[in-house]
């Protein structure tokens, strides 16, 4: 089996979301008053992060605990709902190339992974015109209806990603040398690595430089 696995941020979506769930919160009718006590938590983990006290891999975990802290008195069903409201206006930002290349996968019969660091829930809602054979993401820790955030975390980055990947198809044969896969930075090398056909999109400076180096597909 062939398998074609795309990343999610600045690959098929050309944005990244962290900044638009941020601008989600901030504007929303009912749960805007939670973005001040948000911002204030997230502020000393940004100004550490650029000081390079912290570490860009902790910085995103922790920031993204942060959010679903910030929103945790909502259902499972209700923050569903928030992400949701936000696939029209996602819509347009889509890469048109890269989504093309999944109807193309799609149509030679290749099992399509969209794997990335977003919260699961938000990928589902927000890729809904689309089509996958799996969608892996941060799950959001719950007990029934309740987010509960006092259970484990595990935000999904680079070698986490192969790690999911290989748990998602165990027990399946794989012809990894005709596989592929998408991403558009240095954290997705890993699995970008892992395919014969490794795919990079709008990369940046330091995928740039591997994919030259390299002779990969660059889109």
């Amino acid at each position: 089996m062939k398998v074609a696995i795309f990343d999610f941020d600045g690959t098929l979506y050309t944005k990244e979301t962290f900044k638009l769930l941020m601008e989600q919160l901030k504007k929303h009718p009912s749960y805007q008053r939670y973005y001040g006590k948000f911002y204030r938590s997230i502020l000393p983990l940004y100004i550490c992060y650029k000081l390079k006290l912290l570490p860009e891999t902790e910085m995103k975990e922790r920031s993204m605990k942060l959010y679903l802290k910030a929103l945790e008195s909502l259902t499972t069903a209700q923050l569903e709902q928030y992400f949701e409201n936000m696939h029209e206006e996602m819509l347009n930002d889509f890469n048109e190339d890269v989504v093309n290349r999944l109807a193309r996968h799609q149509a030679e019969g290749h099992h399509v992974l969209l794997v990335s660091g977003a919260y699961t829930p938000f990928l589902t809602a927000v890729t809904s015109h689309l089509s996958f054979d799996r969608i892996i993401g941060t799950e959001i820790p719950s007990c029934g209806e309740q987010i509960t955030m006092d259970q484990p975390f595990l935000h999904i980055q680079g070698e986490r990603k192969n790690e999911q990947i290989e748990k998602a198809l165990q027990g399946k044969s794989i012809d990894w040398e005709n596989s592929f896969a998408y991403g558009d930075s240095i954290s997705d090398l890993p699995v970008l690595e892992q395919v014969g056909n490794p795919v990079a999109v709008r990369p940046d400076p330091k995928l740039a430089a591997i994919a030259n180096q390299r002779n990969w597909d660059i889109l």
